[in-house]
């Protein structure tokens, strides 16, 4: 069987535990012969990352405390480069928003939560993107993937502010696809049906949203992490050459349906 990304060096920030859709994605890309790159927090514990990413032989960890910080992402990315050389694929898989902001109607959210549910979940999306320019970071034809949501167009109950930053997530990947085109770089995202990672737990009755998936969705089932993580990997791969700027959606056709 060919292997999609054989000796592809993709850099995957955002994996916090084997239930994160990252780690779906790390999974899929690993099988497909990628050698991975990741990113994380210090405030995770590392000796569980480093367990978590030991099936994946080769792999390299970094830390990234903050990748909304043009600093902290040049400091990161810079010392990839120096070890690793240039690479050929970037998922980001970061997002946050403060818990009362999900927890209470979007009317009132805080300006401090806004800016951070942007900063986070946006912004640092745009600085990635521009870091691996001004480094030349990345090989010719790479590509860049991005996680969404429904809810960045249509309003879900307890997402709120997470909607507003997935909303600006998705033009920003429009707009990169149009900037980095320029030099064979593509950008997308997967839009992944609702999955119960660590991030889902802050939205509120999360469970029931899982529930009128299964019931209205085309296929009648909810996602997993292995179906996001196969569709990154051919994202991130050359079948895909001719897809960018694209909200590739990856919910069993849930979005489809009108009720």
């Amino acid at each position: 069987m060919k292997m999609l990304l054989k000796d592809k060096k993709i850099l995957i920030m955002g994996i916090r535990n084997k239930w994160s859709i990252a780690y779906g994605i790390a999974k899929s890309a690993y099988q497909n012969g990628a050698k991975l790159i990741f990113t994380f927090m210090d405030t995770e514990n590392r000796q569980k990352i480093e367990e978590l990413i030991s099936e994946f032989k080769g792999a390299k960890l970094y830390t990234c405390n903050d990748a909304s910080v043009d600093e902290v992402v040049r400091e990161t990315f810079t010392k990839i480069k120096e070890e690793n050389g240039k690479i050929d694929g970037i998922v980001h898989s970061i997002a946050h928003a403060n818990t009362e902001d999900l927890h209470r109607d979007f009317i009132y959210t805080s300006k401090e939560g806004f800016s951070h549910a942007n900063d986070v979940s946006a912004y640092s999306l745009v600085l990635a993107a521009r870091m691996v320019k001004e480094l030349d970071m990345l090989n010719e034809n790479a590509s860049i993937v991005t996680l969404t949501y429904y809810g960045s167009t249509k309003v879900l109950s307890g997402y709120n502010v997470m909607g507003i930053a997935k909303s600006a997530l998705e033009a920003s990947v429009r707009y990169l696809a149009e900037n980095l085109g320029k030099e064979q770089i593509r950008v997308n995202a997967v839009s992944a049906g609702p999955i119960k990672t660590l991030s889902a737990k802050g939205i509120k009755d999360f469970n029931s949203i899982l529930d009128i998936v299964e019931e209205k969705a085309p296929l009648h089932r909810n996602v997993t992490i292995e179906q996001v993580g196969d569709v990154a990997t051919f994202l991130l791969s050359s079948m895909s050459s001719s897809i960018t700027g694209q909200v590739i959606f990856a919910d069993n056709g849930y979005n489809i349906m009108g009720t």
